[in-house]
């Protein structure tokens, strides 16, 4: 049986992945967040090697708050709770096959990738980027209007928000129906990470 969904997703990318002090930022943010918080083994760029150790690294954590995005033959490799796919990740069914139990996301952009995906079975969505952020830089900001109709259309499915996500926003994106949120910057960047997970898990709450 899978434990419940987290709702607040600290996600990385290359520069965060390749930092010397992941580990002990990644304690900081499991001390803030607690039983919520989901951490995402992400990196585009990363190399197969690379995006396993990373999924290793942040594994030490307990591992049913782990979700690696994209490569799936990591996430057989390193004991997880999820896999995020993108958009050139195989589909939802494929990955379903190999494991049941994993908690299977897909991002979206817009309505109709959303309906896509709740169609092709997928257990939860990451929209985005709802505000202006650099690290979706070619795509103009959703706004929190078209994240509730997102949310609306999606029903009983859990909509995680994310682009431009800080605490000080946290409150209305609840307010549009979202059931979590993700960020990079605002968690792994901040200099208190217990402290901007703590945040964004109570007034997720």
């Amino acid at each position: 049986m899978r434990e419940p969904l987290p709702r607040l997703h600290a996600i990385t990318d290359e520069r965060v992945a390749r930092r010397p002090d992941l580990v002990e930022i990644a304690g900081e943010l499991a001390k803030g967040g607690g039983s919520e918080l989901a951490f995402h083994a992400r990196g585009r760029e990363l190399s197969g090697r690379e995006h396993y150790e990373l999924a290793g690294r942040l594994a030490v954590r307990p591992p049913g708050r782990l979700f690696v995005n994209d490569r799936l033959d990591v996430a057989l490799a390193v004991p997880c709770a999820g896999v995020h796919l993108g958009h050139g990740s195989l589909p939802v069914d494929a990955a379903r096959g190999l494991n049941p139990l994993w908690w299977i996301g897909r991002s979206v952009h817009d309505l109709v990738e959303a309906e896509a995906a709740t169609l092709a079975g997928a257990d939860y969505l990451v929209v985005g980027p709802v505000f202006a952020t650099a690290s979706h830089a070619g795509h103009a900001p959703l706004g929190l209007e078209k994240l509730e109709t997102i949310v609306a259309t999606a029903r009983t499915l859990p909509v995680i928000a994310i682009g431009g996500i800080t605490a000080e926003r946290v409150q209305e994106i609840k307010r549009s129906g979202a059931y979590g949120v993700a960020a990079i910057r605002a968690l792994w960047d901040d200099a208190d990470p217990a402290g901007a997970a703590r945040r964004m898990r109570e007034w997720m709450l």
